[in-house]
């Protein structure tokens, strides 16, 4: 089987593909598109993704788009070796489905507003209002994680899943712009304990760009 997955290494939602397929070890190759790279309004790729987005995830004739979902599809696919990622118990399957959902509900929108702000944005057409409400909001969001983090290592419980994923490659940037950030130390103990991980090192932990 070849498995190919497009999109920019940049991307934080390809972030969250290369952390799981690395942490799977499965093998695949990688294809720039989107952003600078462009290649997503082509009719090829919107015949795989009709969003234009990234990521795109193809094994052969199967495709399929969505970043969240295709993890859960790798791990899906994968059992054995992603038995902690995504465990078969149905109660800790389901806390992992909800924080990856809180992550898309609470997390992505003011996450989105305060990054293109600040980092993809130049600065004097910042719209300071806007990235100071979404820093807030966005400080909600991690707040969500502070008492769970406290009380163990991960976001549901000993071991690294799919929610850490899913939040971890957000966290490197909301410690790494230049913003107020409340306290929360479970969660700066928590991202210094993602950065012990050689794969976040390596595919998320990176200038921010």
């Amino acid at each position: 089987m070849r498995r190919t997955l497009w999109g920019r290494s940049t991307s934080s939602n390809v972030m969250k593909v290369l952390w799981t397929l690395e942490t799977l070890k499965l093998p695949y190759e990688r294809i720039d598109v989107g952003g600078p790279f462009g290649k997503t309004d082509t009719p090829e790729y919107r015949a795989m993704n009709p969003t234009g987005l990234v990521p795109t995830l193809q094994e052969d004739d199967f495709v399929m788009w969505e970043s969240n979902a295709i993890m859960r599809y790798l791990c899906t696919a994968n059992p054995l070796p992603a038995a902690t990622l995504f465990p078969q118990d149905p109660h800790v399957r389901a806390r992992v489905d909800q924080w990856m959902d809180a992550q898309q509900t609470n997390q992505n929108r003011p996450g989105g507003v305060v990054f293109l702000g600040l980092v993809r944005t130049p600065e004097k057409d910042r719209d300071m209002t806007a990235i100071g409400r979404g820093v807030r909001e966005l400080g909600n969001a991690y707040a969500l994680l502070e008492p769970h983090l406290a009380k163990h290592p991960y976001i549901v419980g000993d071991h690294l899943t799919l929610a850490d994923i899913a939040w971890g490659v957000h966290v490197h940037r909301w410690f790494n712009m230049p913003i107020e950030r409340p306290d929360m130390p479970a969660l700066r103990a928590w991202y210094d304990r993602l950065l012990e991980n050689p794969i976040y090192r390596e595919h998320v932990a990176r200038p921010l760009v």
